[in-house]
């Protein structure tokens, strides 16, 4: 039998590392969370590659005295519970006193701060089994923490990280959220030498989702702000027109603690029921005020689960929040018509318009009203006007029409064009028939054997004698176009977008599409990195002509970040399922007697389509014998 000791520390320490230290967004979290708790109004985040290499997080808090220092990095060492009665009523991000210690076990750190009411700052460097080093520094008022060659001693863990994209867009969504649970206080972020985000810091949560989310989905918000018992529920939820495919960007906030609740999930959804179409899910930003003793945080390692003493207060206050935001706020706009204005004359007496003579050639013609002052005309002598009084003015008369006959003119010889030209019948030749069309050919009599449709989604097939067949046609169809998409070798045919379409996507979702944009470009979408979180869509497939590119690229999305372990062939199986589905047939569309003839004859071609993409039947056979026992003639 294996004999019991005790772990060396820095095993220990390292082992405690991992449940803290999973990434470098984690390490983001704690250090950002730290610097909320401290009373920070400006915080700035700096990562490079990713996080791996380098973090920096600096705010302007109240600091750490210097001797407190050395303590802060011992395993928990906090200044935010002193007893046990604390843990009852938690109010702060952090308390568990662990953050700082598990980081310096797996990176090299180095703090500088200094405390409200110190002249001098201190620089601690620390990290691994190195010693620490304590010395005297110049800085501001304050915390700065930086963060370098994460897991450098603990390399099983560094092999188990993504991309330096994928974990940098990790950081960018710890961010946002922290950005939304605090609009009042400035997050900007700076990665690889770009500034990606920067809130106001205002106070307004308008401000910062427009900071995080963008305009186009701020655009689609309705304000929430209730109070009932001692909940307080205020924040944004979606127009029922702006719901998405998927759950992603439902952010639910605790005390400004972000995190995930079923509660409030089941909530929103349950006031929004009448209101949205199936398969779609409002997007919200909802802040939720109770009281600390009601709400346990110490249930999560990461903190993002919490426990309520009774959920049914939550569960009313969002539920009648969201309610009465709806109600307010999603209403149709009223179109108003404009009365026409009567009709006014276009010119009075008084107000009539002369033309100015032109002075010159040069000189333009303008408008002039009559009652202005005009210039004066030059007077001639007298002797002249005399003159010119005694001269006869000519009459004009105008002269009767005349009839004027012109002389006979000689027959002009026609051209041989025209000479061939025939007069006009009297009784038009009948036309000629056109030569009969032999019927095309179709390889099964299906055409005389469709008796009609059903409740606008079944064909009726007499299949045989002795059978009736029963043919979902929107199943049917999607999976003849599955089958179609994925024996082609060179994907969707795609069709270039009148105008290309910005989508917004959570980080996860915004990680995974750009991580599959070859696998996406097969299916027909082109889909380019637009930053921070929106990607733009160029093409679509030619067979969702018609339909919401957007909506389609949200719901792959939430799938690929949803799924992240399955393989490429599984992922681009999906895709064509999703596309096939929205190409395909609806039930209870319209369906010419042709459509439903070709249908079936391609279903007769493709024996082996006997199940839709989503495992459904595509068709049933109905036995005579059993039509016949309901009618009692067996």
């Amino acid at each position: 039998m294996p004999r019991i000791h005790v772990l060396e520390k820095q095993v220990a320490e390292l082992i405690a590392a991992g449940e803290v230290v999973e990434r470098p967004s984690a390490v983001i979290k704690e250090l950002v969370e730290n610097s909320v708790d401290a009373g920070a109004t400006v915080i700035t985040v700096e990562i490079r590659r990713g996080g791996v290499t380098y973090m920096r997080v600096t705010d302007n808090g109240c600091g750490i005295s210097a001797e407190d220092v050395p303590v802060a990095f011992l395993r928990h060492a906090t200044s935010k519970v002193s007893g046990q009665e604390d843990l009852d009523a938690i109010g702060t991000l952090g308390f568990r006193g662990e953050a700082l210690a598990s980081i310096s076990a797996v990176s090299h750190v180095e703090l500088f701060t200094r405390a409200d009411g110190q002249e001098v700052g201190v620089r601690y460097a620390c990290g691994g089994d190195e010693e620490p080093l304590l010395t005297e520094a110049g800085c501001p008022q304050g915390t700065t923490i930086v963060v370098r060659d994460l897991f450098f001693n603990t390399p099983a863990r560094m092999k188990f990280l993504k991309k330096d994209v994928t974990e940098g867009n990790s950081v960018a969504g710890i961010l946002d959220k922290l950005a939304m649970s605090h609009p009042e206080i400035s997050i900007r972020f700076i990665r690889d030498g770009r500034e990606q985000l920067h809130s106001p810091g205002d106070s307004k949560l308008s401000s910062a989702v427009y900071a995080v989310c963008g305009k186009e989905f701020s655009s689609t918000l309705i304000p929430v702000d209730y109070l009932l018992g001692h909940v307080k529920v205020h924040g944004f939820i979606s127009t029922p027109a702006g719901c998405r495919p998927n759950r992603s960007m439902q952010n639910f906030f605790i005390n400004g603690r972000f995190i995930r609740s079923r509660t409030a999930m089941a909530a929103l959804e349950e006031a929004y029921k009448g209101s949205v179409m199936a398969g779609k899910f409002p997007a919200c930003v909802l802040h939720m005020q109770v009281a600390c003793e009601a709400v346990d945080v110490n249930v999560h390692p990461a903190k993002l689960e919490v426990r309520f003493v009774n959920e049914r207060p939550i569960f009313d206050a969002v539920y009648h929040g969201v309610r009465s935001a709806l109600n307010a706020g999603d209403r149709p706009k009223i179109m108003e018509l404009k009365k026409p204005s009567p009709y006014a004359p276009v010119l009075e007496k008084k107000e009539q318009l002369t033309l100015d003579k032109p002075g010159s050639s040069n000189q333009p013609l303008f408008l002039h009203d009559s009652g202005a002052q005009q210039p004066k005309e030059p007077e001639l002598p007298k002797a002249i006007k005399q003159a010119l009084d005694t001269v006869p003015k000519p009459v004009f008369k105008p002269n009767p029409p005349t009839l004027v006959i012109a002389p006979p003119q000689k027959a002009v010889p026609k051209p041989a064009l025209v000479q061939e030209l025939k007069p006009v019948m009297t009784q038009m030749p009948a036309p000629e028939k056109p030569p009969e069309e032999k019927p095309r050919q179709i390889v099964s009599d299906f055409s005389s054997r469709i008796l009609g449709e059903a409740f606008g989604t079944y064909i009726i097939v007499e299949y045989s004698k002795d059978q009736l067949m029963f043919i979902d046609k929107h199943a049917a169809h999607e999976r003849l176009l599955y089958e179609r998409l994925k024996s082609s070798h060179s994907g969707c045919e795609a069709q270039a977008l009148l105008e290309p379409v910005t989508v917004n996507l959570d980080m996860e979702e915004y990680t995974a599409v750009i991580a599959h944009e070859q696998e996406l470009s097969r299916a027909g979408f082109e889909v380019a990195d637009f930053g921070a979180g929106t990607v733009l869509v160029r093409t679509a497939p030619l067979l969702l002509e018609g339909q919401d590119a957007a909506s389609a690229v949200m719901e792959i999305a939430g799938y690929l970040a949803s799924f992240k372990t399955e393989i490429t062939t599984e992922h681009m199986d999906w895709v064509y399922h999703n596309v096939a589905c929205r190409a395909a047939i609806k039930a209870g569309d319209h369906t010419s007697r042709q459509e439903l003839i070709s249908l079936a004859v391609e279903l007769e071609r493709n024996p082996q389509v006997r199940y839709c993409p989503h495992g459904r039947p595509v068709y049933i056979l109905l036995g005579r014998r059993e039509i016949e026992k309901q009618f009692g003639r067996v």
